[in-house]
């Protein structure tokens, strides 16, 4: 919602755009959000009235889910090599699987995000960490992908990842696979890092009791779309990812 804020609704402003983000953003994307609908003031008094207000987002520090159970069947080859920029969208994906566990019982969500920009390409949520929850997901990505696209997919070195039903959809879709390293996490960091996020700004720091399993896969799914529709990057210019690309022109 557009609006411009006169001094004395200054406060106001403050604290309605974090309640819009559901407590999500902090100073700085604050701050971002109240320029791009024409107020200009400095991060240091938008900082100073969240102080006051007591509008701070909570961290929490998250526990990994863990899918790796020993060499199974061969790993392919780190090609990423934690380099996650990309110049242009659909040439580095990256994937894992993350739990979620609430009082109703555990949920997994295994998406693919986009490196270009961390829009999410494709995900699927469900009870098990099985392979259906992985190739469905996949074959929504590769769907996506215009004739001649081939990105490079990156991934741990997980299970769902060395499945023949994983492996066939790779090459038959001419994407190049690569995987971290045996043991070394940071070498899918920028996973682990939308995992945090994700984390941090819709599941931590509120109470899940009296939740059903089919009710809490809604509340992430919608989290998912409002990320990729309306969630500002301030990488992007304090736009959301669609919205960047819409600007960018690579919205059909």
């Amino acid at each position: 919602m557009f609006r411009v804020c006169a001094f004395l609704d200054f406060f106001m402003c403050v604290i309605e755009l974090f309640g819009e983000s559901s407590g999500r953003y902090g100073y700085r994307r604050i701050h971002a959000l109240l320029a791009r609908e024409g107020t200009r003031v400095s991060e240091k008094v938008v900082r100073r009235i969240m102080l006051e207000c007591g509008l701070v987002v909570v961290m929490k520090k998250r526990r990994k889910y863990n899918a790796y159970q020993g060499e199974s069947a061969p790993a392919a080859d780190n090609l990423i090599k934690r380099n996650f920029h990309a110049k242009a969208p659909n040439v580095k994906w990256i994937t894992d699987i993350t739990e979620f566990s609430i009082p109703a019982g555990k949920v997994y969500l295994s998406p693919i995000v986009d490196c270009f920009d961390g829009l999410v390409v494709s995900w699927s949520i469900g009870t098990s960490p099985n392979a259906e929850l992985a190739n469905s997901m996949l074959d929504r990505a590769t769907k996506t992908l215009k004739n001649g696209v081939h990105p490079l997919i990156h991934s741990d070195r997980g299970c769902h990842y060395r499945w023949p039903g994983w492996v066939s959809r790779i090459a038959k879709a001419g994407l190049k696979q690569s995987m971290s390293r045996k043991g070394c996490p940071p070498d899918n960091a920028a996973c682990e890092g939308f995992f945090g996020r994700v984390k941090n700004e819709m599941f931590y720091n509120r109470s899940w009791n009296g939740v059903s399993i089919k009710e809490f896969i809604g509340a992430l799914d919608k989290y998912l779309v409002w990320y990729n529709e309306k969630r500002i990057k301030l990488s992007l210019d304090a736009m959301s990812p669609m919205e960047y690309r819409q600007s960018l022109g690579l919205m059909a």
